[in-house]
């Protein structure tokens, strides 16, 4: 009698065994979000299948039940539920219904990232390598010598640091131009300009931003947050022209230099303005961060809806718990909509007063994401102010938004349809 209620509890725990792990991205069921884009980017890097359930549950992740997919969850704190072969076929039944705002994304393979960012950078905070970190995403820090060196075809995704790509050390002259790390800071960048062979430092950065486009236009993909994104466009709409006062570079900048702005080089905007003053935090009118007058308490941004079997990659972008997202500041915390290119979708926006705050678009045959502000968990950070630890920031919306982007790479891709 015992061998046979042996043999049936073997064949109940048979029938029910799970097939199936789904990491749930809703509101309230998911402990840790953040940690939850590391299971997937690990189960990728391992081999195993993975797709993302757009829409469905908050943008959910459906793995396969194997064992070291579970204790890896267990580990990092990230929640998860088993289903059998006929949950999940339910699920996907139901997401692939015509009624339904949903659709499934096969994600391939773990994309190879790389951070473009400083050696030896100020203490202050990057969002993206705070997030990588902590979800446990493996990526390579490069700069100017790989980039001028064509290493960017090792990788399929690049973060720009919040760098200063129109040589002007990102505007920081007014305040801090006695400081001891900005002086350091630019005698070390017109070290490295000079030991790579260039005069200025502005020219080299120029260099180093026509690598990165070439590098998108031939199939790859740029995310780039903060002052990154606005002085990227500044400097390759200035190839050729001096837009660098003589604190900067030594010399006077091109007479009537805004004339000869050419914003059909540029990714993302047009018709911007320069900020000629160097004792000006900022680059041009492109930034709303000075223009806007928005509360505290008042300042979000609203991720828009776009339909998932249709624009899946504007859709994959936007996956989040909530579609309103606290707003958070930076050297360039917003982008003027009127200055955005008509080819340009904004994925996020402050309803008060019309302001993008994450667009995107395709270029040649890769992707650009930009994503205005410094720190998405730290309201108005400043520099020398503390790190955000995340560990206080598990289910940070948006932070989801950069997560997102990082496994954007990973899907199989499917034509828009607008």
């Amino acid at each position: 009698m015992s061998r046979l209620i042996s043999i049936l509890a073997l064949l109940v725990t048979i029938t029910v065994k799970a097939n199936f792990i789904l990491l749930p991205m809703d509101e309230t069921t998911q402990k840790n979000h953040l940690k939850a884009y590391g299971i997937t980017y690990w189960a990728l890097d391992k081999q195993y299948k993975a797709s993302w359930l757009l829409n469905y549950r908050g943008g959910s992740f459906l793995l396969p039940d194997v064992a070291e997919i579970r204790k890896e969850c267990q580990i990092r704190g990230v929640s998860f539920e088993l289903l059998s072969d006929a949950d999940a076929n339910s699920i996907l039944e139901d997401i692939s219904s015509p009624s339904q705002n949903m659709e499934t994304v096969v994600l391939e393979k773990a994309p190879k990232i790389a951070v473009y960012t400083p050696p030896g950078k100020q203490p202050w905070d990057d969002a993206v390598t705070m997030v990588l970190k902590y979800a446990e995403i493996p990526y390579k820090e490069i700069y100017d010598k790989e980039v001028l060196a064509d290493q960017l075809i090792l990788y399929d995704w690049l973060h720009l640091h919040h760098e200063d790509f129109t040589g002007q050390y990102g505007k920081f002259y007014g305040a801090y131009r006695n400081a001891p790390w900005y002086i350091e800071e630019k005698k070390e960048a017109e070290d490295l300009a000079k030991s790579l062979g260039y005069s200025k430092v502005s020219v080299e950065k120029l260099d180093v931003a026509k690598k990165i486009r070439d590098f998108v236009i031939g199939g790859g993909f740029m995310f780039a947050m903060c002052s990154a994104t606005d002085s990227f466009d500044i400097a390759l709409s200035a190839e050729g022209v001096d837009i660098c006062e003589a604190m900067f570079d030594g010399d006077e900048s091109s007479p009537n230099y805004q004339s000869q702005i050419d914003y059909i080089k540029t990714f993302a905007f047009k018709d911007f303005t320069l900020e000629r003053r160097p004792e000006r935090y900022e680059f041009s009118d492109i930034d709303m961060t000075e223009k806007r007058r928005i509360l505290f308490e008042k300042d979000y941004f609203t991720l828009m809806e776009y339909s998932a079997k249709w624009d899946v990659i504007p859709t994959m972008l936007c996956q989040n718990h909530t579609q309103l997202v606290k707003g958070f500041m930076g050297q360039t915390t917003s982008f003027d909509s009127n200055l955005i290119k008509s080819n340009v979708l904004v994925l996020g926006k402050c309803e008060l007063n019309d302001e993008a705050k994450y667009i995107h678009a395709q270029k040649g045959k890769g992707f650009f994401t930009f994503y205005g502000g410094h720190d998405p968990e730290d309201y108005q950070h400043k520099v020398g102010d503390e790190p955000t630890v995340l560990d206080l920031h598990p289910n940070s919306p948006g932070y989801r938004l950069i997560l997102n982007n990082i496994l954007f790479p990973a899907a199989k891709k499917k034509k828009q349809k607008t």
